[in-house]
């Protein structure tokens, strides 16, 4: 399409160079800028255009353009709309989709960039209207229409406008009501009840009172009394009337119309073929409610405007106010266009869109107009973010046939690719302690285990009352938040499952699993420490990409190989997976194009290779879907703009990323939808409802409310976790919040957000970040695990349903701790600890006290108390001396935490002789005498207080002092 200077209107100049929502007005027949402060305010005499302009993550910039037309506005002023909308997309390079918006009729996404609602005011430019603060209050009623957006229109105050179905607000002088038709659903309630906040916020500054009135329940309260009393007294309502509103058009039936000299002429065929458009053409698609316009990408600025005339037309001569026309250009056509086509290939040619970007910000530029936005938007940032913290604490198991073995740490990252696992992850969340529970299947499972993984983890979670997030992940399909939690992730060859052997036997097959003296070649990949893996390859030529760095190795010889576009960072990456594959072999560097003969030899020979870097499926900018799922049947529906408020708590939300999908269940959500949630998902990525082709083996989560992980919440712009900790419905929820002037009110008290294992950030920077298992050097990498300190305590007193780690507890508290790293497919508590039983020693010789597990002592500073009366001195005297015996014990052991922290400040032990570990616990058998039983650390020599502990004293004195005692009773010293 060319465009000279005289298309583009001058009002056009710089737009859509930067996200957000720009806003024309028609006045005498030109587009007139409306300031931000007007955003959102619409007469219903006047026609407006609205540019919402986003940026995705790709860097570019997407523009949706809807020309919106007041019910009382002029057919000038709309024709003008019309065209002008189409000089705005031409100005923008001729890709926009643009949308024709009927007052009272407007599509979902228009409503969505000016939530909750919009209320148009009477009157317009051209009737000579000025918008005047009226001075005294006038009574209105409005109808309110829609589950996930509001349709709000003004109706006559009068009983006869009312109905059972629809949900109504009253807005009277000094208070607003809801009246809750008795068909309404819970959603629409919800969402009519921000409708009456914005009311209150913006005609009563917020300081009216807000009532709401059920329908059916006649004078049951003040409320509903003083309700009917503006409408005359109770009376049964009518039953709701039909009207032109409520008329229903056949979407079924479509038809093609090609546009030529102004006439709209019917296309033949039996079905609609890609095929059927031509590039050099206009055409029209009329599907009863939505008319589309479809512009080929060559045709000249004056068809266009035609073609949406004539489109126009037929809309107002079949008198279908409810229509909505939605106009395209080719190579970015809509998906609910392109599932109207029986066969669709698209093809976008984007180098021709920006060349006409460009030509379009030349002409600009001539102008003097800032063109910079025009073209694209900030370059996305390469490096993928992590959204999860990784110094939690990770169980993984493999599934053998119907059962599954705990894996030791030091295997908890190597996988194999015919095998199964279940993984639990306990980390710490922003305001918790966050559980995440998943399982991964190899490429080379079987289906028999990959059924009994999901059950296992199914069950797991279910044990926890679905707190926990759970995750299905397949091989080659690893979200990064995977590769965080597991770090150093290497994948074997084969398997070791029984349901694997069992399969190669009953087919026949050769096993192929890995032997550490076999021939082995493995891909090194990943973006830094935290997140890498080492992939097990066919040992052949042909498996090799100049992209990657590769190990090979066979009984005898291990051997590295460069590829020529591999980076820096791929080689420390190899070194480290070095480690952990060949730990104790020399490695022999080979660069590409100078490989060593027996390099070629293990690999069989040279052959031709790739050198193009391996991609994962893409994440885009993510969709919020609403999910109806009855009788193996998914209905969905998209909500556009979407807010933390959109997740209702009856409902199924998905998620789609394209690279994951995010399945959200609602605490109010019956059961067994509850246990079909990963199904939902599953159907979801079936359905493919965004027409793109999207992989089977995406990673699916399940969130449930209240147990949001922060790996989720970032597709939120705000997050209010207090939100989700709310009881009862969406309705009684929204309810809460509107009667608080907006803020929610949570049930429970909000938890603070716990210190880390190591006393971490709960999510900290790359810059900051630690390998939960790797230790590393300049000259050798070597692999350590954790302490025993650290795995004793994870051990004893880590636990999985919640913990407050922010605040220290009382030292009597922690006496019996709970411990939560059993098998959890026994799901029973595990024994006490050594560690604990070790403790309890040290006080073996106090006699029990009632209770048995003694009350914290309070130590909250006295404030001056007005005199008792006398009879109740005795009274107290007697609690006195009973909370003194009852504390007997308390009092004793805080007595040790006293003098600990009077020696807070000794940090000096170069005075204090050195004794063996053995000799320092109070249960050895030659003790050490005279030392300070309370800080028996101290005693330690540097090197074993390093290999206990995990840390040096330095480090370890730098501790709060409640953490200090949990890791003197992980190592046993009490």
């Amino acid at each position: 399409m060319s465009v000279s200077m005289r298309d583009l209107d001058p009002a056009f100049q710089g737009a859509g160079q930067k996200a957000g929502i720009e806003i024309w007005r028609i006045e005498n027949f030109i587009p007139t800028p409306i300031p931000k402060s007007s955003i959102g305010k619409f007469f219903t005499g006047d026609s407006y255009i609205v540019l919402k302009t986003t940026a995705l993550k790709t860097g570019a910039l997407r523009h949706d353009i809807h020309y919106w037309l007041g019910k009382d506005t002029s057919q000038d002023e709309a024709g003008t709309a019309a065209v002008k909308t189409v000089e705005l997309d031409a100005a923008l390079g001729g890709r926009a989709v643009q949308y024709r918006e009927v007052q009272g009729h407007e599509t979902e996404k228009f409503l969505s960039y000016f939530k909750p609602c919009i209320i148009p005011q009477e009157g317009g430019v051209a009737s000579g209207f000025k918008h005047v603060v009226a001075e005294e209050h006038i009574t209105r009623l409005f109808v309110c229409r829609g589950k996930h957006v509001v349709h709000v229109k003004e109706v006559p105050f009068a009983r006869s406008s009312l109905n059972h179905d629809d949900i109504y607000i009253l807005d009277t002088k000094s208070k607003i009501f809801q009246f809750n038709g008795s068909n309404s659903s819970i959603q629409e309630r919800a969402k009519a009840l921000e409708v009456v906040q914005y009311i209150k916020d913006t005609y009563h500054d917020g300081t009216c009172e807000v009532a709401t009135v059920e329908d059916g329940k006649l004078m049951a309260d003040a409320d509903s009394g003083e309700f009917w009393g503006f409408f005359g007294g109770f009376a049964p309502l009518p039953r709701k009337t039909a009207n032109d509103e409520d008329k229903t058009y056949n979407s079924d039936i479509t038809r093609l119309f090609c546009v030529e000299k102004g006439q709209a002429n019917p296309v033949e065929g039996d079905t609609l073929k890609r095929e059927m458009l031509d590039t050099n053409k206009c055409y029209i698609l009329d599907c009863g409610i939505e008319v589309f316009v479809w512009m080929g990408r060559t045709t000249s600025l004056d068809d266009r405007k035609i073609a949406s005339k004539a489109a126009e037309e037929m809309i107002r001569s079949s008198e279908r106010p409810k229509s909505q026309m939605i106009r395209i250009i080719e190579g970015f056509e809509t998906v609910p266009f392109r599932s109207k086509f029986e066969s669709w290939t698209q093809e976008t040619n984007t180098t021709v869109s920006e060349d006409g970007r460009g030509r379009v910000a030349a002409l600009l530029q001539r102008q003097g107009v800032n063109v910079r936005g025009l073209m694209k938007a900030a370059p996305p940032k390469e490096e993928p973010q992590v959204f999860i913290d990784c110094t939690g604490n990770l169980q993984v198991w493999r599934v053998n046939g119907q059962a599954k073995t705990l894996l030791q740490a030091a295997d908890h990252s190597k996988f194999y690719s015919g095998d199964c696992y279940v993984f639990q992850y306990s980390y710490p969340g922003e305001e918790k302690e966050e559980v995440l529970i998943g399982t991964w299947f190899g490429k080379q499972s079987v289906e028999e285990e990959r059924g009994s993984a999901v059950s296992m983890a199914s069950k797991m979670v279910e044990s926890m009352k679905f707190v926990p997030a759970q995750a299905r992940i397949y091989e080659g399909k690893e979200p990064i938040q995977f590769f965080v939690i597991m770090q150093s992730f290497i994948v074997f060859k084969g398997g070791i499952s029984s349901g694997y052997k069992k399969y190669i036997a009953e087919k026949e097959v050769d096993d192929d699993t890995y032997n550490e003296n076999g021939v082995a070649l493995f891909r090194i990949q990943g973006s830094g420490p935290e997140n890498m893996q080492a992939i097990q390859v066919d040992p052949v030529a042909a498996s090799l990409n100049s992209s990657y760095y590769y190990i090979l190795h066979n009984d005898s010889s291990v051997f590295t190989w460069a590829g020529n576009l591999s980076t820096a960072t791929d080689q420390e990456l190899a070194e480290r997976q070095l480690d952990l594959i060949k730990p104790n072999q020399q490695s022999r560097a080979q660069k590409e194009g100078s490989e060593s003969e027996q390099f070629w030899e293990l690999l069989g020979g040279k052959a031709e290779y790739s050198s193009q870097k391996l991609t994962k499926e893409p994440e885009r900018d993510p969709h919020l879907f609403s999910c109806t799922f009855t009788k193996e049947v998914l209905k969905v529906t998209e909500i556009y703009n979407f807010t933390q408020d959109d997740l209702m708590t009856e409902d199924i939300f998905i998620i789609d990323c394209h690279s994951e999908i995010f399945v959200w269940v609602g605490q109010e959500v019956v059961p067994k939808n509850k246990l079909l949630a990963l199904t939902i998902g599953e159907k979801f990525i079936e359905k493919d409802s965004l027409l793109e082709k999207l992989s089977p083996e995406a990673p699916i989560y399940v969130i449930m409310e209240g147990g949001e992980p922060s790996f989720f919440t970032r597709f939120f712009t705000s997050w209010d976790s207090s939100k989700s900790a709310m009881h009862g419905n969406s309705f009684q929820r929204k309810l809460k919040i509107v009667k608080n002037g907006g803020t929610p009110v949570a049930d429970k008290p909000k938890r603070r957000t716990p210190a880390s294992y190591g006393g971490r950030a709960s999510v900290p920077d790359k810059s900051q970040q630690r390998s939960r298992s790797m230790s590393f050097s300049p000259d050798r990498v070597r692999v350590r695990g954790r302490s025993p300190a650290f795995n004793a305590l994870a051990a004893t007193f880590e636990s999985q349903n919640a913990r407050n780690l922010s605040t220290p507890p009382p030292v009597v508290r922690k006496l019996y701790p709970r411990s939560v790293t059993p098998d959890s497919s026994k799901f029973a508590p595990a024994p006490k600890s050594s560690a604990i039983a070790s403790r309890s020693a040290l006080f073996e010789k106090i006699p029990p006290q009632e209770p048995s597990i003694p009350k914290p002592v309070k130590a909250s500073p006295k404030t001056p108390e007005s005199p008792a009366p006398e009879s109740n001195s005795k009274e107290q005297e007697e609690k006195k001396e009973n909370d003194k015996e009852e504390g007997s014990m308390s009092s004793r052991i805080e007595s040790l935490t006293i003098q600990e922290d009077a020696k807070e400040g000794v940090e000096d032990e170069e005075d204090l002789p050195a004794h063996p570990y053995d000799r320092l616990k109070t249960t050895s058998t030659d003790p050490v005498s005279d030392i300070d039983v309370t800080r028996r650390e101290a005693y330690l020599s540097s090197e074993e207080f390093k290999e206990k502990f995990g840390m040096t004293k330095e480090a370890f004195y730098k501790l709060p002092k409640w953490k200090q005692n949990k890791f003197k009773m992980a190592v046993q010293l009490f």
